[in-house]
């Protein structure tokens, strides 16, 4: 028996709100979660769904797939009405959305193989040039002129880098300990 990748339902605490800001806040968090999971109940079942939610201070707030009135009239067990389109047009529209986020899903994930792609490119790369000699692992006889000079800039680079830090280091130690002597490194 495999092990269950999610925590699965579990009970959310309720707080007591004495603030009437607080309360409207986490009044409209809530209704907005809840109005989410319906919308994607509704995606992923294809059902028909209404909700009526009253805040405290007796306001209405709707939510309904086709629309409220439609759920509601098929709850009843009314008819539709013969000029009642909505629920063609939902389905069409929705059916139109669910096609443009299958085009935008295939090309997301032709770009995602294409990155993919170019980092097992990238990674053989890097393989590979690991497997050559490094620029400093080299003998310096083995290194042309412009090789060299290379290698002497960054060897320079490095050096001012490492006394730029140093001379900071030492900045910040001499100003924690007023006895400390201050010592400043400079090159050529």
């Amino acid at each position: 028996m495999a092990a269950k990748k999610t925590k699965g339902r579990q009970k959310i605490e309720m707080i007591k709100i004495e603030n009437e800001d607080d309360r409207l806040i986490t009044f409209s968090k809530r209704r907005s979660g809840i109005y989410k999971k319906a919308s994607e109940l509704v995606t992923l079942t294809g059902s028909e769904i209404a909700i009526v939610v009253f805040s405290q201070s007796g306001k209405p707030y709707t939510f309904g797939h086709p629309s409220v009135e439609a759920v509601a009239n098929r709850f009843l067990g009314m008819n539709q009405l013969p000029n009642d389109n909505i629920h063609s047009l939902v389905v069409g529209h929705r059916q139109v959305r669910i096609n443009e986020l299958n085009q935008q899903h295939n090309e997301l994930r032709r770009q995602l193989d294409e990155e993919k792609e170019q980092e097992k490119i990238l990674t053989q790369m890097r393989s590979g040039k690991e497997t050559q000699p490094r620029m400093w692992e080299t003998p310096v006889d083995e290194h042309n002129l412009q090789e060299q000079l290379q290698m002497d800039s960054a060897v320079d680079d490095l050096h001012q880098i490492f006394l730029a830090k140093l001379n900071e280091r030492t900045a910040a130690a001499a100003a924690s300990s007023p006895v400390a002597p201050s010592l400043y490194f400079h090159h050529k």
